[in-house]
């Protein structure tokens, strides 16, 4: 492996760490724990792509969460471009969020 062989695991944990610090507004718990984000895509050109969902369509934040998700991983310094994109499929359920959260919000 070369020098310039980019570690997209490392990478993406990075990454990951930047979306655990990004929650959403009326769940005290992040996005990542909460199960919003389905994928994260990172190419050799340090290009990220990020497939997220929110709790509902109408979701209050639907506007500003994913520029402040954008925003965030841009931040990164390994990170050239960052995008985007919102799916409802398949939808959020409270299913999808990791044991930590469901402990965080009394579930378990």
């Amino acid at each position: 492996m070369s020098d310039t062989t980019i570690d997209t695991n490392a990478l993406g944990e990075k990454i990951v760490n930047v979306l655990k610090t990004i929650y959403d507004p009326e769940i005290p718990v992040d996005i990542y724990e909460l199960g919003l984000i389905y994928d994260v895509f990172v190419n050799e050109d340090y290009d990220v792509k990020i497939l997220m969902t929110l709790t509902t369509p109408n979701c209050p934040v639907a506007e500003t969460l994913p520029l402040e998700v954008e925003e965030k991983v841009k931040s990164l310094n390994d990170v050239k471009s960052a995008e985007v994109e919102i799916t409802f499929d398949p939808p959020w359920t409270q299913e999808l969020m990791s044991e930590e959260a469901k402990l965080e919000l009394g579930m378990l």
